[in-house]
């Protein structure tokens, strides 16, 4: 790993990740299987938002879209709960993290400058209190707009298996995870 880049997963560290990593694309294993779960719609936002299946587009035109990139950064937040019940917990937990990747984008963006980037967060974008797409319009932000690294169809239980991050933080606790896609500079 070269120099900048142990540099950039200790900043990302600082901004209070409990894991990071480099990653290659080689590592990052993309599955059908993962998109037919978002079609069952579990979370509630299938078809609902631009950033989510199926406005966020077909799997195929994902990965190759993503594999336009050579490396990225994974992060993992961890946060305590009550219980394995504590929605709201969990539901803070998310905040945290969401303000944790929004820093990481604009300290890639000013410390490494790296303007080309593909982020990619937890859950469906929430850049907007309702997306657009509910009132059949063109994103509004597409700019801020982020798909998750589970509606782009990739293993997040593999790559972070792969990096050696643990997917799983013991007991009460919520792990959230994120990528951001760049290629080398």
């Amino acid at each position: 790993m070269a120099d900048w880049q142990q540099a950039l997963v200790q900043d990302v560290l600082a901004l209070n990740a409990a894991h990071a990593a480099i990653v290659n694309m080689g590592q990052v294993k993309f599955s059908d299987e993962l998109r037919k779960m978002c079609e069952q719609n579990k979370c509630g936002m299938y078809d609902s938002n631009w950033m989510c299946p199926p406005g966020v587009g077909a799997v195929e035109d994902l990965k190759a879209k993503a594999m336009q990139f050579g490396q990225g950064l994974l992060f993992q937040t961890v946060h305590q709960l009550k219980n394995s019940f504590d929605m709201k917990g969990m539901m803070d937990g998310k905040k945290v993290h969401d303000e944790v990747f929004w820093e990481i984008r604009t300290m890639l963006a000013a410390k490494y400058q790296m303007e080309e980037t593909l982020s990619l967060n937890v859950g469906p974008c929430g850049y907007c209190e309702q997306c657009a797409y509910k009132e059949g319009k063109e994103c509004y932000f597409p700019e801020h707009a982020t798909a998750s690294v589970e509606a782009y169809g990739i293993d997040v239980m593999a790559l972070t298996r792969s990096c050696g991050i643990p997917y799983n933080n013991g007991k009460n606790t919520v792990s959230y995870i994120s990528l951001i896609l760049f290629n080398d500079h």
